[in-house]
């Protein structure tokens, strides 16, 4: 996933990994949480992005418990997915630089 850009949903997938494995809906809930409430993923979405991620290695079934007669997966980061992720978020502050850079150019030309 290094070689192309990330989707934003991935990459706060990925983000909401960090620090913990989580099962679905608490991953769901960390990507709202994160994204101030702008993104809320639906289950099937989830899972695609899941099973993107899972395919290139970048999350791994960490584990399963049983949950009120229901089988939880919970999701991990990978190391893998922890350097993807550190690289996109490079990648995209270059982007936010870059952007910041000429409006600031821009404004002082007073083109604003």
């Amino acid at each position: 996933m290094t070689s192309r850009s990330m989707t934003e949903p991935a990459f706060l997938v990925l983000t909401a990994l960090v620090d913990r494995p989580r099962h679905g809906y608490g991953i769901v809930q960390e990507v709202e949480r994160l994204s101030g409430g702008r993104l809320r993923l639906k289950v099937g979405t989830l899972y695609g992005v899941l099973d993107r991620l899972a395919a290139d290695e970048l999350v791994a079934l960490d584990r399963e418990e049983a949950h009120q007669g229901r089988l939880r997966r919970y999701y991990r980061l990978t190391d893998a997915g922890a350097h993807a992720l550190e690289e996109e978020a490079v990648r995209l502050a270059e982007n936010v630089k870059s952007a910041r850079d000429r409006l600031r150019a821009r404004h002082a030309e007073g083109m604003a």
